[in-house]
Parts: C-alpha cells; sequence; structure tokens
C-alpha cells in the first residue's frame, strides 16, 4: 500500500492517500483536534503567488506532535486538457525534529479534507429525522466527494444537480442514482424545496436567488477562498446563521460575507458561529427552524495537517518510527 524509499520518507499516491480513511473517519479528526484545543483563529494564513498556469498556494501548519505544510497548484485551463484542475504535495513532519515523515498526495488530501470539513459541520447543522432534499451545485471532484459524504452521514430522499454543463450533472445524477438515490438533474430554483444545499463551483457569483432557501435549510459553499468570489447571495447571508471555519480567515478571505458587509448589508458580527465553537459545545446551532443556516469554509492549513496525520496513522506509523 505505501512506498519507503531509503532516506525513510513514506509516500503515499492518490489512490494510497484517498483510501486509508473514510470521509467520516476524517471528519473525527478534525474534531478530535478541535477538541484538543487547537485554535483556528492562530492558523497560518494561505500564501499565494501568481503563477503562468493560474496560482500556487502554500498552507503550513504545526500542532501537537507534527507539522506540515501542503503546496497546491489551482490551474483553471487544466480540465479542458484533461488534467487536475487542483495539483500538489503535501509534507509532513515530525513537531519535535522536523524530519520529513510522508508525502502525501495534496490533490487527493484536499479532495478529502474539504468533504469532510463540510460533514463535521453537517453533523451540528442538520437535525436528526426524515431524509434530506438535496440540491448540488456542481459537477467536479468536490460535488462527488461532497455526495459521497453527505450519503454517509444521512438517507437522501432526493439529490438534484445543477450544473453549467448539461452531460456532466446528468453523470453525476447518473452516480447518485447507482448508489440508490431518486436523483435528477435540475435549476437553480430547485433550492426552494431543498433541506439542504451544497455549492462545490469555481462560480464568482452567486449561483441561486438566496430568497427562495426555506428557514431551516442548510447552505454550505466551500467552492471559493477570494475576496471577491462567491456562490451565494447578499440575500442569504443576511437572512441566515452564518457559520465559519475561523472568524479570522472568513473576514480575510470569504468573498461570500465580505461582499455583503462592503455592501452594508452585513456587519462583522454577523458571524453566529464557528467550526470550534460547535464541535466543543460552546455554542449552539441559532438557526432552526426559523432561518436558513449557512457553513462557509474557505479550506485551512491545520484541516489538511489534522487529516495528513490521520492518514499516517492509518499506514500504522507513527512519529517514534
Amino acid at each position: 500500500m505505501t512506498g519507503t524509499p531509503a532516506g525513510g520518507l513514506l509516500q503515499l499516491d492518490a489512490a494510497q492517500t484517498a483510501g486509508l480513511l473514510t470521509t467520516a473517519q476524517a471528519a473525527d479528526a478534525l474534531a478530535g483536534a478541535l477538541r484538543a484545543g487547537l485554535d483556528p483563529e492562530s492558523c497560518p494564513q494561505r500564501t499565494s503567488v501568481a503563477a503562468p498556469g493560474g496560482e500556487l498556494l502554500l498552507m503550513p501548519a504545526a500542532s501537537g506532535g507534527y507539522a506540515g505544510v501542503k503546496i497546491a497548484g489551482v490551474a483553471p485551463g487544466n480540465p479542458a486538457r484533461g488534467l487536475p484542475r487542483i495539483t500538489g504535495s503535501y509534507l509532513l513532519l515530525d513537531g519535535p525534529t522536523l524530519r520529513p515523515l510522508a508525502l502525501l498526495d495534496g490533490a487527493a488530501l484536499t479532495a478529502l479534507r474539504t468533504p469532510a470539513v463540510s460533514v463535521l459541520a453537517l453533523r451540528h447543522l442538520t437535525a436528526p429525522g426524515r431524509p434530506l432534499r438535496l440540491v448540488v451545485f456542481g459537477s467536479g471532484p468536490q460535488a462527488y466527494g461532497h455526495l459521497d459524504a453527505v450519503l454517509e452521514l444521512r438517507e437522501l430522499a432526493e439529490a438534484v444537480v445543477v450544473a453549467r454543463d448539461p452531460g456532466r450533472a446528468g453523470r453525476l445524477a447518473a452516480y447518485a442514482r447507482s448508489l440508490g438515490v431518486q436523483a435528477r438533474t435540475g435549476i437553480p430554483r430547485d433550492v426552494a424545496r431543498a433541506d439542504l444545499v451544497l455549492c462545490c463551483t469555481t462560480a464568482r457569483e452567486p449561483l441561486f436567488d438566496g430568497r427562495l432557501v426555506a428557514p431551516g435549510a442548510v447552505v454550505v459553499a466551500v467552492g471559493s477562498h477570494e475576496p471577491e468570489a462567491r456562490e451565494t447571495d447578499t440575500a442569504l447571508v443576511r437572512r441566515a446563521a452564518v457559520y465559519v471555519e475561523s472568524r479570522a480567515a472568513a473576514l480575510r478571505e470569504a468573498g461570500d460575507l465580505l461582499i455583503p458587509e462592503a455592501e452594508g448589508a452585513i456587519g462583522p458580527g454577523h458571524i453566529s458561529a464557528t467550526l470550534a465553537d460547535l464541535v466543543t459545545g460552546r455554542t449552539s446551532p441559532g438557526g432552526r427552524p426559523s432561518r436558513p443556516q449557512l457553513f462557509k469554509s474557505v479550506g485551512m492549513a491545520w484541516e489538511d495537517l489534522a487529516v495528513a496525520v490521520a492518514i499516517y496513522h492509518a499506514t500504522g506509523a507513527n512519529s517514534e518510527t
């Protein structure tokens, strides 16, 4: 399963990185890090460097007995070339000695980490009960990953796929049906009947009319980390109880919140709580059933580290070997 060259560095390819943990196990690792006292507000911020093909991201973190850094490329033109939009590697180090321990596939780590963060939020934001009616925006790897992750968490009454490319939307709906879910393609107005809306796109403008989202519904937006880009509109943000991974990161990178704030529609105190608040019980969800609940994720380095450590342990390795 794993490869360890003479230098002792464990190397995991994409399949190995993706296959060692379920999304639920990755979410457990994130929750464990937060319960152990990790403070996302103190996490180093993402560094971005313009590159010929797009953007190069550097995401370092250190916590407990480990440190690590993800070097990720975001190349918007890659899908047209038959290549992945997200590339990169993750280097995991022993914390006390900073000795390199493992090199993981960065894109596969991101593809696991992002839905794991969403699932952790949904554990606290979705009310138990009947199967959920889902609308998912997007048809790329994160849309597939989030569909799989939600099915680990809850039963679905229906899944509706909304995407720019009808063919790709149809393929994702067919995939959902292969998993036993009643699924079809749809249009943005389908959010009006949804219990859960997942936004997994590269959109820079709102995907739907936020006035249509029902009170009590949950919206998860994961597609952007740029102040000028957003998947949700001002109407939804103004109505919703808003949850984020970190106030500092959200107010630095989340266009879904920064644009409404610049418009004067919300103030800096509009965020209801953080993921850590929910996980540690410092606060309870405040939206059900009177208003929608929005979880806006930008992706953070501490999350990559927590999941990378869990993957490393799943190989049977530890910091003393």
